[in-house]
């Protein structure tokens, strides 16, 4: 599988997110360079843009991505 595209400006993969976890790079092998369709930075941005995707999301909190995906098809703004 290749590269998730927005690898580059990804702040946890570059490691610019304070609070880094010991795992990161199990996540970045998993989602970053893996299957990135289950990634929850990759699901808000693909969905709601870069500028929603919240700085501290880490690739494994699906269920908050997707309570952020919810939370902005209900709100018509």
């Amino acid at each position: 599988m290749p590269n998730c595209p927005f690898i580059a400006g990804c702040l946890f993969f570059n490691d610019k997110m304070k609070n880094m976890p010991a795992t990161s790079g199990i996540y970045k092998r998993n989602y970053c360079q893996g299957d990135n369709t289950n990634c929850a930075r990759f699901m808000v941005r693909q969905a709601l843009g870069g500028e929603h995707v919240p700085e501290d999301l880490f690739p494994n909190q699906r269920e908050r991505a997707e309570a952020l995906l919810r939370k902005e098809d209900r709100c018509s703004c």
